[in-house]
């Protein structure tokens, strides 16, 4: 499974208010930002090709974020 590099997760986590963040933390959340980027990405690619394109745009990554995580 994809992960997000560690030191950008834990600036996320620092930028929401934690004054420290744990290495366990940080692989956690990078794993779990990691699983939600594919299932998006996938869904953007599947959205591109319905459209008879192979180029995936904004509009799509948009759409399929509002459809997974709305």
């Amino acid at each position: 499974m994809s992960r997000i590099p560690l030191a950008p997760v834990g600036r996320l986590i620092e930028k929401a208010g934690a004054k420290r963040v744990s290495e366990d933390a940080k692989k956690s959340l990078s794993k779990v930002l990691g699983e939600i980027a594919i299932q998006i990405s996938e869904r953007a690619v599947m959205l591109a090709k319905h459209a008879g394109r192979k180029t995936i745009k904004k509009s799509d990554v948009d759409l399929a974020k509002k459809e997974i995580w709305d």
